[in-house]
């Protein structure tokens, strides 16, 4: 399985598909997805980029981190593990 990769610092008007075309140069992308506001539906400024190996990940971050995609520099990195959090219920179940 190939490193997923995280992509900060987007600008707000980037689609999932630049996203996936500025990481087509390191190789090939299998999935690229900007994360939204499901409130707002505006982008909340970090996506999240699989490509087809880790070599390709790896030289993703090597020559894509600092560049600039729509006007922004964008920081690339190895993403973390979705950390495991407690579903907020909002007071809901109070009464």
């Amino acid at each position: 399985m190939a490193i997923k990769l995280f992509v900060g610092s987007l600008s707000w008007g980037v689609t999932d598909d630049m996203l996936s075309d500025f990481f087509a140069q390191a190789g090939t992308v299998t999935s690229a997805k900007v994360i939204m506001d499901r409130d707002s539906g505006r982008s909340k400024g970090f996506g999240f980029v699989e490509m087809s190996s880790d070599d390709e990940a790896k030289k993703a971050i090597d020559e894509l981190n600092g560049k600039e995609l729509d006007g922004r520099a964008v920081n690339v990195s190895e993403a973390r593990p979705r950390e495991e959090r407690p579903r907020r219920d909002f007071g809901a179940n109070r009464y």
